[in-house]
């Protein structure tokens, strides 16, 4: 609907009877003395002149015309439908078969309710507007009967319907789904969201199935040779109490470890940690299964395969000073509980007597200004370095040579921070146990100040003021072209050995901490000229196969000027080749996504005169993540819907969930009033007027001879 006014805007409203004066006067000296027409006539013409005089003289006045349109939007139905593989293979109890729309399937067999969802665009009629999706990682249109999705994101699914939806009026969310999620956060956050109720329909059966699984695997992709290594697995097993788990692990093929676990519950969980030999160099393939037993499942998720790089180098740490502290001997007594590393302390000034060359990693402690001078030629270097900071630091000049974190402070005050751990840390793995430990150790000594850092996904610990949680960085790790760096930025870390050792009888947590942040920093000390290897050593069904490569010349700088080509071969024998694309300086394949199995790998380049080939191995594996939970958790489609003000409903109550969106007040067409201001000479139809008026006029004065 559209409604017109006038309104005056900056000019006063007394215009309008001048105006109309205005025109009555012209009227009358055009048509006061008696003409050859009759007064009726005469009259009618003069009402005309004076409406166009009248007009005229508004258009110069100049008012505003406002028009009101009103736009009724009607209340958006958003129905999300799980498309996950859980549907199908654990279908609601009680819904029968029936048949399917078109494009075949067992909607209702799989106890989806999606026929029923289909028609609720019928039962609630036309007031509503309804959209149809379903999803499973992404979010598609419309409904669907395939149930093929290997992976289920709900948070991503509620994520982008309230971004295509925003600022629309959401009448209700319709989500239907047996709650279990193996990607992404937890829905509830993502549903708080929305500003509409939320009813979910709750699919799948609740009763667990007997199964047994391996949930997790824990564990450090490299080890050194002659090393042990321990793997985390995390066992589970469901409605099998009595049973006996037999988990088996194989190196290679050959069986390195078997175990017997009992279930004690019908919701069994354990961590089994297995303490393994690095007695081979190179890269070793592990195999870790759980033996299926009678009536299980499903024996998909039975088995799981690792990769683990043993290397065979011993490398020398280098740990510089400018004057002694309890922290010296706590680093150096971490480092060397790993046999594979050997650390050399000394002061800065008898620098004059060491080989840099001979180090594959420098710990520079507490450096003051003169000290970052005489270091001036190692920290150009591409040897590693790990700074740690403190009260004797000089800031600045700290600051001045590296870019990972930057620190601002006035005059030289200590605080007392804790430790932070940061979980999402993936550069290098520490166990569960070691996270619990450092979280509890006591405060280091930080300079006061403000922290800034560019290390967005290096940071392991961050500064814990008190109680505050803080984004200050207290030990973090990065790239600075091609060179790894670490830098800690307290002192202190006596307290954190002398703590572990009161209440552990040990010190495992400082020692792994500091074994694995040595292992990573030294890492890419390697010389070797032609490298070949996978983003990683086992990628998920219908992921993208990565694969790197580098090459370097005769100065070990990088170099992609030939072509770097790759055969990879799965057990059946099938052979897929490739060419590298050149990035940056280096190399990198996309496969893309290559079929379930075992690959070897053979790739080859010549650079000079000089022939170079790498081989390695890589898996392919089957996504059973939809397999990984067999009860549904109609808890959280409980809860869910009730912090919105909406309800669980089951998949027969489609008909009550039309009523319940009837009767729901919230859910209302909403009207939206648009109003518009123009000047009144923009409006064409008063043109028209005045020109049909004058038309009019001159047409009968010329047909009665007043012209």
């Amino acid at each position: 609907m559209l409604l017109f006014s006038v309104t005056w805007g900056s000019v006063s409203g007394w215009w309008t009877p001048v105006c109309l004066l205005l025109g009555l006067l012209y009227a009358w000296l055009m048509y006061r003395q008696p003409v050859n027409l009759s007064n009726t006539f005469r009259y009618v013409l003069a009402g005309a002149r004076a409406l166009v005089v009248f007009l005229i003289a508004l258009l110069l006045v100049s008012p505003l015309v406002k028009s009101v349109s009103y736009k009724p939007e009607k209340p958006l139905i958003l129905i999300a439908q799980d498309n996950s593989e859980s549907i199908k293979l654990f279908p609601t109890p009680g819904i029968k078969k029936v048949s399917p729309p078109i494009g075949g399937g067992d909607l209702e067999g799989a106890g989806t309710g999606a026929n029923a969802l289909s028609k609720l665009k019928t039962l609630l009629g036309d007031g509503y507007e309804l959209h149809e999706f379903h999803f499973n990682h992404d979010l598609a249109d419309g409904l669907t009967n395939k149930f093929d999705g290997r992976q289920t994101d709900i948070s991503a699914a509620l994520h982008q319907l309230n971004d295509r939806f925003v600022n629309q009026n959401i009448g209700a969310v319709v989500l239907a789904t047996d709650g279990l999620y193996n990607q992404g956060a937890d829905p509830q956050y993502e549903a708080r969201n929305f500003k509409a109720n939320i009813y979910t329909i709750a699919l799948g059966d609740t009763i667990p199935k007997r199964d047994l699984l391996i949930g997790n695997i824990n564990y450090n992709k490299t080890a050194f040779l002659g090393n042990d290594f321990e793997i985390e697995v995390l066992a589970e097993a469901y409605q099998s109490k009595g049973e006996n788990m037999r988990l088996n692990v194989t190196e290679d093929g050959k069986p390195v470890h078997t175990e017997n676990i009992p279930v004690s519950s019908d919701a069994f969980k354990k961590v089994v940690t297995i303490k393994l030999n690095a007695d081979k160099k190179g890269i070793r393939k592990f195999n870790i299964s759980i033996s299926p037993i009678k009536n299980e499942l499903s024996v998909q998720n039975n088995e799981e395969t690792i990769y683990l790089e043993v290397l065979d180098i011993k490398q020398k740490i280098l740990l510089l000073y400018d004057g002694p502290h309890p922290d010296i001997s706590v680093i150096r007594q971490a480092i060397e509980s790993n046999k594979n590393y050997e650390v050399k302390t000394g002061l800065v000034t008898d620098l004059a007597t060491t080989k840099l060359s001979d180090y594959s990693l420098a710990i520079l402690y507490q450096l003051s200004g003169n000290s970052f001078g005489i270091l001036k030629d190692l920290i150009k270097s591409k040897t590693p370095l790990w700074y740690m900071a403190g009260a004797q630091t000089d800031l600045p000049g700290l600051n001045y040579q590296e870019k990972l974190i930057k620190i601002s402070a006035g005059q030289q005050e200590m605080q007392e921070v804790f430790a932070q751990p940061i979980t999402a840390f993936t550069l290098f793995n520490l166990t569960d146990s070691t996270w619990k430990k450092i979280s509890m150790f006591p405060p280091l000594l930080a300079p006061f100040g403000n922290y800034g850092t560019s290390a967005t996904n290096g940071v392991l610990l961050r500064q814990k003021i008190g109680s505050v949680q803080t984004t200050y960085p207290l030990l973090a790790f990065g790239d600075d072209n091609g060179k790894r760096i670490g830098i800690l930025t307290g002192e202190g870390l006596w307290r954190w050995q002398l703590s572990e050792f009161e209440s552990y009888g040990n010190h495992h947590a400082v020692e792994e901490l500091f074994s694995q942040a040595v292992q990573y920093l030294t890492a890419n000390a390697n010389s070797k000229r032609f490298r070949v290897y996978p983003a990683k050593n086992v990628f998920d069904e219908g992921e993208n196969v990565l694969i790197n490569a580098e090459l370097y010349n005769d100065a070990l700088e990088p170099v992609n000027t030939p072509d770097v080509k790759i055969e990879l071969k799965n057990t059946a024998g099938k052979s897929f080749n490739f060419l590298f694309t050149k990035n940056g300086p280096d190399y990198q394949l996309n496969a893309g996504a290559l079929p379930v199995g075992e690959y070897t790998y053979n790739a080859g380049t010549i650079l000079g005169n000089h022939a170079y080939t790498a081989t390695g191995q890589l898996t392919v594996k089957p996504l059973n993540l939809e397999l990984r939970q067999s009860a549904a958790n109609h808890q959280l489609l409980r809860t869910i819907a009730k912090e919105s003000g909406g309800e669980m409903l089951q998949p027969t109550e489609i008909n009550r969930l039309a009523d319940l969106i009837k009767k729901n007040e919230n859910i209302k067409t909403l009207v939206y009033e648009d109003k518009h201001y123009s000047d009144i000479i923009d409006v064409k139809w008063v043109f028209v007027l005045i020109l049909a008026l004058l038309s009019a006029e001159w047409f009968f004065r010329k047909r009665e001879g007043e012209i």
